[in-house]
């Protein structure tokens, strides 16, 4: 569970947690475009990397390095399930093209998972929620987006004292076939249900008691102003956006099996 980690705000003084939140969201709907319009490895690759100054940036190695460690399962079983799907089921092609196939939809996976982890990482829920706010969301819903964001590292702290404290009373989680295992979940699985149903219903008390909603003309203490960073920053994540359609449009990427091919390495 420690993998949430990645999708926590870390408060850490850094040129990357200084850009405005809006800023940040343009950049991350920029590369979830990017990485869809490309199903070759080699961009995606290119995308990947391109991500690692920031990270470095925004000093959130650690936590950044966690999530694409738990998050390596999910690109396996992806890598896994297009492998198989491709080759019982896929046109005719070589083995080294469908493993290619594969490894680029797990890379795929990784640069948004990346991406997504450098956003929440650097960008507060108070910030992010007024972001939205300033940009005509409804409060309402920009209450129950940034309180949900709040919730999954607090929830998935509270599933591994849960899994922790079963252990401690002799809860094998390892044991047993396929099917034995998803039965072992069923101790954690409802005392963590048990527990995020009275978290909610404190903060719908909370929330009650402090009035919440009984006037629709809301005021903030903060007030986000866009500066030439952030414009910098937009302007720069549109550059890569066009540049991108421009490849994708006018130019023919070559696979890696066919560069090692012209190589004679295959």
């Amino acid at each position: 569970m420690s993998m949430f980690d990645g999708l926590k705000y870390r408060s850490v003084s850094s040129p990357i947690h200084s850009i405005d939140p809006r800023a940040k969201l343009v950049y991350v709907c920029v590369l979830f475009v990017i990485s869809v319009l490309f199903s070759q490895l080699i961009p995606l690759l290119i995308i990947l990397l391109i991500q690692v100054p920031l990270v470095v940036l925004a000093r959130v190695k650690r936590e950044w390095l966690r999530l694409l460690r738990g998050s390596t399962f999910f690109a396996l079983l992806i890598f896994a399930m297009n492998v198989i799907s491709l080759y019982f089921y896929g046109a005719s092609q070589s083995i080294y093209s469908i493993i290619e196939h594969a490894l680029a939809m797990s890379v795929r996976f990784i640069v948004l998972v990346e991406s997504f982890s450098i956003f929440f990482l650097t960008t507060s829920p108070d910030m992010l929620g007024l972001s939205m706010e300033q940009m005509g969301v409804p409060y309402e819903l920009c209450f129950a987006f940034t309180t949900a964001i709040r919730f999954i590292p607090v929830l998935a702290e509270e599933a591994q004292t849960i899994i922790d404290a079963q252990r401690a009373r002799g809860l094998d989680l390892e044991g047993g076939n396929f099917m034995k295992r998803i039965r072992n979940y069923i101790p954690i699985l409802i005392p963590l249900i048990v527990s995020a149903i009275r978290r909610s219903i404190e903060l719908a008390e909370a929330m009650e008691s402090r009035a919440w909603g009984a006037t629709k003309k809301r005021t903030n203490l903060y007030v986000l102003n866009m500066r030439r960073r952030d414009y910098a920053f937009i302007l720069l994540s549109l550059l890569m956006l066009a540049v991108s359609l421009y490849v994708w449009l006018a130019i023919r990427i070559p696979s890696l099996i066919q560069i090692l091919e012209d190589l004679n390495i295959l």
